[in-house]
């Protein structure tokens, strides 16, 4: 039987000045970065774009999504990772996730 997996989505602003650099550094994600997410359950991760809007979503296939977060943000490669593209991005929505820029969003629909 194949695992239906969970659907995760969030949102975040791009800082105008810093929108061409986001996007240079997507457009050649690090292989570390890419290793860690598929290691812990990752898949189908996208981002996309809109205006000053980011809207990421991605689909788990794990058992226990929380340790899976804890282990991508223990890594030393996403953390510098994050150095890089953290400074590119500013919190649009209200905070339901404390601390962290990305905000996750509600699913309304799905077809399946």
């Amino acid at each position: 039987m194949t695992q239906v997996p969970e659907r995760h989505a969030f949102v975040v602003g791009v800082r105008p000045q810093k929108r061409d650099e986001y996007l240079v550094l997507h457009s050649s994600v690090w292989p570390g970065v890419e290793q860690k997410l598929l290691q812990c359950n990752v898949r189908n991760y996208s981002i996309f774009i809109f205006g000053d809007v980011l809207f990421a979503y991605y689909e788990y296939i794990g058992e226990d999504h929380e340790a899976d977060m804890q282990r991508i943000a223990a890594d030393p490669v996403s953390q510098e990772w994050w150095t890089h593209t953290d400074p590119c991005q500013v919190r649009i929505a209200e905070e339901r996730n404390p601390g962290s820029l990305w905000q996750p969003i509600d699913e309304v629909w799905h077809l399946k």
